[in-house]
């Protein structure tokens, strides 16, 4: 049986002839007395993608560009495949890299723009006007090659961008928080178009992103980043659902956490015995309450019931958002569908019960 944390394989997917594998060990950056990298580990399975997630200031920029070749690390180790590259300069990486600011010549129009990489690696003629059509139709730009950028919307300048990264069928594509420019709608479309893209071509993707959706939404695993080190990496489902610690859990999801105290195999909040997905050994921990999780209603004999008072009741489109207040003064908020009529949602002041079932009463260390 796999590891959880082991790279998944690219099977069920198109897998690119130069995909290449990634093994980093014991990467470490500074900034002065600022610790960038701290010791980074990570291995990146051929044509999988990962995301790199955490807040800003936290590492991971710093960590893609020196994959990219554009910063020296001060130590550790960087294979594509079996070559180590901390030394290799960025052209001759093979690498496709797409910025946030996307980089595009304003002079030139698309297909000049998708063509450049081509030009420098000497590739002319036939060839080169085949592979820039090719990579216009892969991001649905395909009649689009000679207008010129600055009569382009938003989302089609991102695609022209990927489609220069692509072009010349990099082993390697890294992507810096590409969808960050665009509108809610658009970035989600986007989002699902990406999907499709490394679907069909198979490319080794390392993405960075601080968006916690659109790390779900995209990846084959995310390798959560705080402080210059990995706090965790594993699938988006296993992430969610099994936080290896408070930074994890507060980062991923719209959590609050309550005091708990593991004695003699018991987990009690206040003098309230919890029942958890799992006992940990005895110590201090925080009880993880995630908002969609927590459920009205429910009564004395569940295992997992908190009485509690409504603070405020917030309607917002396909969800109600209900604060409360629980007994010693934490305040704590759960989301409900918006089913029904606004009679049925409770009001400021009213007395309610929280459920949380077992299975989604999570303990995580106190930090």
């Amino acid at each position: 049986m796999a590891d959880e944390n082991s790279p998944p394989s690219s099977r069920g997917r198109g897998e690119a002839s130069s995909a290449l594998p990634i093994t980093i060990r014991g990467l470490v950056r500074h900034y002065g007395r600022m610790v960038a990298l701290d010791g980074i580990d990570l291995d990146v399975a051929k044509g999988e993608f990962l995301t790199l997630l955490g807040p800003s200031g936290s590492g991971k920029t710093t960590l893609l560009m020196i994959l990219a070749g554009f910063t020296r690390p001060d130590a550790g180790s960087i294979r594509f495949g079996d070559v180590e590259m901390v030394r290799t300069p960025p052209h001759k990486r093979n690498l496709g890299v797409v910025f946030q600011s996307y980089a595009l010549f304003p002079h030139m129009d698309v297909a000049a723009n998708v063509a450049f990489p081509l030009a420098l690696r000497g590739v002319n003629g036939a060839e080169r006007t085949r592979r820039v059509q090719t990579a216009l139709q892969l991001v649905q730009l395909g009649d689009l090659g000679g207008r010129r950028v600055d009569q382009l919307s938003g989302g089609q300048r991102q695609r022209v961008a990927l489609a220069r990264a692509i072009v010349f069928e990099p082993g390697i594509l890294l992507m810096d928080e590409p969808l960050s420019a665009l509108d809610k709608k658009l970035r989600e479309q986007m989002q699902i178009e990406l999907r499709h893209l490394h679907r069909r071509l198979g490319t080794t993707v390392i993405y960075v992103t601080h968006d916690q959706r659109e790390a779900l939404t995209l990846s084959d695993r995310i390798a959560v980043i705080n402080q210059g080190r990995v706090q965790q990496i594993d699938t988006p489902q296993r992430l969610y659902e099994a936080p290896a610690n408070h930074f994890v859990a507060d980062f991923i999801g719209d959590s609050t956490f309550l005091p708990v105290t593991v004695a003699n195999g018991v987990a009690r909040w206040r003098d309230q015995v919890l029942t958890p997905a799992a006992v940990p050994r005895d110590g201090a921990y925080q009880l993880v309450l995630r908002s969609e999780k927590l459920m009205l209603g429910g009564d004395s004999r569940h295992p997992n019931t908190i009485d509690a008072e409504v603070i405020e009741t917030v309607y917002q489109g396909d969800s109600v958002r209900i604060d409360v207040r629980l007994a010693g003064g934490d305040v704590v908020t759960l989301r409900e569908l918006a089913r029904g009529g606004q009679a049925a949602w409770p009001s400021a002041g009213d007395r309610v019960r929280l459920t949380l079932d077992p299975a989604d009463t999570l303990l995580v260390p106190t930090p």
